[in-house]
């Protein structure tokens, strides 16, 4: 009966992440397909959503390239693929002409273009040698009011990876994954002075990931059934690098904007909502890490939490039972967000067997450590003390100290709200706590606990300056 439900439990869970994280396994190329138009990626919408301009800058682009020098990484030895496209120019060049604010010239094949000038030249001089007709002056060469340099400056590979599986009876799948990102650096050059007007920098993550299934059963008596499946898929190189180059020129019109180095055909528009979300976005990045996670003071100061718990007995008596426990609590933050300090008073119900059955109350100090202040979830550790006293009796009721250890989660579900769950174990400095002095070690016992806390204000150092 349990195989079965097991076997069951496998199956369902199968079905499920097949169908929800395997999309690539479904289309499958099983016949050619014709030759299409580039891929566009949905992430630079917004390159075609520029305000547009009261007038269109030349630009120019020499070289625009991979300055990695790095290769694709090989799993069988070295390769001599590069791990980044060679035509990063093409790719900002085409960004240029479909964000409206450029008008691109051509530079990067120069030589070409002037042999070809003197191709047209030479064939008008011999046209009106022959035929005596005067010929028009071929027009001048555009000069441009602005150079764009740069490049694809880094391609770290491997930056996350990792993987889960799982096999049981000879059923089982797995999955990996790997992220790589690309960096790209894009620089305004005045042509009059050589000023450097603007620098600007944008990466993107590369992740591929590979998930596959088998299965290996004996389903009769010399009869095998073996059968396996799975897929792995790559995000293209050549498109992380085209985003990366449309964000850099989107940013490049923005941050032109703000510095008033060119600007939008209506006025409104530098003050615009486009350009509002913009430097919304700079500022959050500025609290986001290289994984992506935002990184900011998110509690406040002060805190108040209420919990309950479960506490199990340990001490010498036999057959400790589960009972309840309850919880009040302050928290104060220190300068340093990985430290804190609370404040509890609780009262909880110790019991064993049919013979033990007591109440007390707590007072006590601890310091909390967050190993993860700045995320919405975060493992902690926790350490103090304090005194206990039983809540009923007359000439027993001396306070008894105790030591406080524990480890716990909490997760933010606002920015004022946490839910936490832990462990604790508190251990008296006496062996009278359940009132007999047994053996050589003290009476203690332990807690499952789950709690809300409510942070009131915010965090001063989890303010940041606005960008101006």
């Amino acid at each position: 009966m349990v195989r079965s439900a097991c076997r069951r439990v496998l199956l369902g869970v199968g079905v499920w992440g097949c169908a929800t994280a395997c999309a690539p396994f479904f289309h499958q190329p099983f016949s050619q397909e014709k030759a299409r138009l580039g891929a566009d990626a949905d992430a630079n919408r917004s390159l075609y959503q520029l305000p547009p301009p009261r007038e269109r800058i030349v630009a120019a682009v020499y070289k625009f390239r991979d300055q990695t020098g790095q290769y694709k990484p090989s799993q069988n030895g070295s390769s001599f693929s590069t791990a980044i496209t060679q035509g990063s120019t093409s790719i900002l060049l085409r960004a240029l002409e479909e964000s409206r604010w450029f008008n691109p010239i051509e530079r990067e094949n120069l030589g070409n273009l002037l042999n070809e000038r003197k191709i047209i030249r030479s064939s008008r001089a011999e046209y009106q040698d022959l035929t005596g007709q005067r010929q028009p002056a071929l027009p001048s060469l555009l000069f441009a009011g602005i150079l764009l340099e740069g490049g694809v400056v880094s391609y770290d590979a491997n930056v996350i990876t990792g993987g889960a599986g799982l096999r049981y009876f000879g059923a089982g799948a797995s999955g990996q994954y790997r992220q790589d990102r690309v960096t790209v650096y894009l620089r305004a050059i005045s042509t009059s002075t050589g000023e450097i007007l603007k620098t600007v920098y944008t990466s993107k993550t590369i992740l591929s990931q590979q998930v596959d299934a088998s299965l290996f059963r004996f389903v009769n008596f010399k009869r095998l059934l073996e059968t396996e499946t799975g897929f792995t898929y790559n995000e293209p190189t050549e498109m992380a690098v085209k985003e990366a180059i449309e964000k850099s020129v989107e940013a490049m019109v923005y941050e032109g904007i703000r510095d008033n180095l060119w600007f939008p055909l209506k006025e409104a528009d530098g003050q615009g909502p486009a350009v509002a979300a913009y430097l919304r976005e700079k500022e959050e990045n500025q609290q986001t890490d290289v994984l992506g996670r935002t990184q900011r003071e998110r509690r406040g100061r002060l805190g108040i939490g209420l919990s309950g718990a479960v506490t199990r007995y340990n001490g010498d008596f036999k057959s400790p039972q589960l009972r309840a426990g309850g919880q009040l609590s302050l928290h104060y933050q220190a300068a340093n967000p990985k430290l804190a300090a609370t404040v509890s008073v609780g009262r909880f119900e110790l019991g064993a067997g049919d013979f033990y059955r007591e109440t007390f109350n707590y007072l006590e100090v601890c310091g909390q450590y967050r190993l993860f202040p700045q995320d919405r979830f975060t493992p902690f550790l926790l350490a103090g003390g304090g005194v206990t006293a039983r809540a009923q009796g007359n000439s027993t009721r001396t306070a008894l100290t105790h030591l406080t250890a524990g480890a716990g989660m909490e997760y933010l579900a606002t920015d004022r709200l946490g839910l936490s769950l832990g462990v604790e174990g508190r251990y008296f400095l006496t062996d009278k706590l359940d009132r007999i002095t047994l053996g050589k070690y003290n009476d203690s016992y332990g807690t499952l606990r789950a709690g809300l806390t409510f942070y009131l204000g915010r965090n001063p150092a989890g303010r940041s300056e606005p960008i101006r």
